[in-house]
């Protein structure tokens, strides 16, 4: 199972001040020697963290994979297309929020994606689609000719009870057990932390983890490769053979 590390919220940080400290670009260096297995960014219409100049010097310079969230405007993908990262998720996105509230609407915007998931891959980027927890999103996803769904992870990681959290892990079991079933490559994403990553990683069709927020609040206290590197840990625990 692969993690990708976001780091996005170290450029929240930098943009408090509008300076260049501290640099995302450095955060994922030491997120990869920590033992990350990809560097994730979102780049938002508002460039409110994540800016060009980040995504133009990832590009040049990571020695791992580059998955680049954005939204599916023309914008977007005029811009994916000239920096070519390995692989860009589309989400949803929502000038006032804090943090992408939910999967895409597929069922409504089926044909949009469709469009922007073929030109990206005229491009030659993979293509994901950050979609809810569920098995009639991830046949749409399917339809749009995405090469992978993002499952998203933030209901169950907000969960408030017990009951509340074995039924959220229940629709993502189901929803990755159809993405399976369609021969879709699966990741999963969004709230996870170091107190409930380990039963989304034990799905084993589950094949990437992609987190930001929990590493990044971690990295603060203990450092950012330390962080990457106990998160690992706990993904291998329940990874192993």
């Amino acid at each position: 199972m692969i993690l990708s590390v976001n780091v996005d919220h170290v450029a929240t940080v930098r943009q408090a001040r509008l300076g260049s400290d501290p640099d995302p670009v450095a955060a994922a260096v030491l997120a990869v020697l920590g033992g990350a297995d990809g560097i994730t960014i979102h780049l938002r219409e508002d460039r409110r963290h994540i800016i060009d100049r980040d995504l133009d010097v990832l590009r040049q310079t990571l020695s791992v994979p580059l998955n680049l969230e954005m939204a599916a405007t023309d914008e977007m993908i005029e811009k994916a297309a000239a920096t070519l990262p390995a692989m860009v998720t589309l989400v949803p996105e929502k000038r006032q929020e804090l943090t992408t509230e939910g999967g895409l609407d597929v069922q409504s915007n089926g044909e949009r994606l469709k469009d922007a998931v073929t030109r990206l891959h005229e491009a030659g980027i993979e293509v994901s689609l950050f979609v809810n927890p569920s098995p009639e999103d991830v046949e749409i996803s399917l339809i749009t000719g995405a090469d992978r769904v993002e499952i998203h992870t933030g209901t169950y990681a907000n969960a408030s009870t017990p009951q509340i959290v074995k039924q959220e892990l229940q629709k993502i079991l189901a929803a990755v057990q159809k993405a399976a079933e369609l021969g879709l490559t699966v990741n999963a994403g969004h709230g996870l932390n170091y107190h409930n990553v380990q039963a989304i990683a034990g799905i084993k069709a589950v094949s990437g983890l992609y987190i930001g927020h929990g590493i990044i609040s971690r990295a603060v206290l203990v450092g950012m490769e330390q962080a990457v590197r106990q998160m690992k840990n706990l993904i291998t625990q329940v990874r192993r053979p």
